[in-house]
């Protein structure tokens, strides 16, 4: 368990593509001082698990380091749950991902970051 947040689930797995579905819990100490009277899950939480998930899945570096466009278009609040979209070009070493609702298709983040 990383940070709280119970094991993902996987919902369909290609060679370059992951989809995952994740649950954003309340007690994941991401929370911790994040805006101590309205919670949400901070840019750089979202960032972590997304290399955590790119680690796990295409056995890459667990870094971001050449960040070409990261989107923050909403909220992720404590006990969401979310789908993580994640595809590796390996020719373009290139990951790129969306972080959607898993029951509203809503556009919580999106990016692109090369190795």
């Amino acid at each position: 368990m990383l940070h709280n947040i119970p094991e993902e689930e996987l919902i369909e797995r290609s060679e370059n593509s992951v989809l995952l579905k994740v649950k954003i819990d309340s007690e994941s100490d991401y929370f911790d001082g994040h805006f101590p009277d309205f919670k949400l899950l901070p840019a750089l939480a979202q960032i972590d698990l997304l290399s955590h998930f790119a680690q796990k899945y295409f056995s890459l570096p667990l870094s971001t380091p050449n960040i070409k466009r990261f989107k923050f278009t909403d909220k992720i609040l404590p006990d969401s749950i979310v789908i993580f979209k994640i595809s590796f070009d390996s020719e373009k070493k290139r990951v790129t991902f969306e972080i959607r609702g898993a029951f509203d298709d809503r556009l919580y983040s999106s990016g692109v970051y090369s190795l």
